[in-house]
């Protein structure tokens, strides 16, 4: 998994990582790498301090143009993680030569997605930028792209004692619907 933070809060991260029980913590900018079950999936959206975000990394790939990037996309079976009502929302972070417009890579891997489910379902879930049941984050360094969900929901710096129980009960029913 990946726990996402600002700049000059990886070490931060890494010692609360480790704190909470993480294993293979790895520090990367802007971001702190690690390996846990789904318990710890919870446990660090509930306690991390300084993460904005924990993502689950679920395919890599090398990419050298948008096509790649479709074809790629195409390839996940999302029927595993959305259904034909659900809304989605995908986020993309770029460090590469090859691209210079992260929300367009964005479109292409969100048609990919309804795409395919155009394809096998004669229909496709909508967009959502602000609550969507799944968060779907694209990272493409150089060539490599790592396709990820996103388990926290919104941003992490949002939690606290404003945040509604009902959105609360929301977001755990998602979440639980997701991964289990």
């Amino acid at each position: 998994m990946v726990a996402k933070t600002i700049f000059g809060l990886e070490d931060i991260l890494a010692e609360e990582l480790l704190k909470l029980g993480a294993k293979n913590i790895e520090k990367h900018n802007r971001a702190v790498s690690f390996t846990g079950d789904k318990g710890f999936m919870y446990k660090a959206n509930l306690n991390l301090r300084t993460a904005l975000r924990v993502l689950k990394p679920i395919k890599q790939f090398t990419v050298k143009n948008e096509q790649q990037l479709y074809n790629e996309i195409q390839k996940i079976n999302w029927a595993q993680y959305l259904e034909v009502d659900d809304t989605l929302a995908i986020d993309c972070v770029l460090s590469s030569d090859l691209f210079n417009h992260s929300q367009f890579l964005s479109q292409k891997a969100k048609d990919a997605i309804v795409d395919q489910f155009r394809e096998v379902f004669g229909a496709r879930p909508s967009v959502d930028l602000d609550r969507p049941t799944l968060r779907i984050n694209l990272h493409i360094k150089n060539d490599r792209c790592t396709v990820s969900l996103d388990t926290s929901g919104e941003s992490l710096h949002k939690r606290g004692y404003r945040h509604s129980l009902l959105h609360c009960i929301l977001d755990s029913f998602c979440l639980i619907k997701l991964f289990v």
